[in-house]
């Protein structure tokens, strides 16, 4: 996963979790836009989330930005 993407997604979790604690879930389309203005990058969150980790649709935001940070 690129870099850019990483740190997009670090940085929603860290938003989503300030705003609602560390309970809160959220999904791969948290990360982009209502409009699907790059098909490019969401297949590439996609992929990971579904493909490379079997990951639920909803999942905590904590577990997502650990797991990002972590490198998986």
């Amino acid at each position: 996963m690129r870099a850019s993407l990483r740190e997009k997604i670090i940085s929603i979790c860290d938003e989503k979790i300030a705003k609602k604690g560390d309970g809160v879930g959220l999904s791969f389309y948290a990360f982009f836009a209502n409009k699907n203005d790059d098909p490019t990058l969401l297949m590439e969150a996609a992929r990971w989330w579904i493909e490379t980790h079997a990951l639920d649709h909803f999942e905590k935001a904590i577990k997502i930005r650990d797991m990002i940070k972590a490198g998986k």
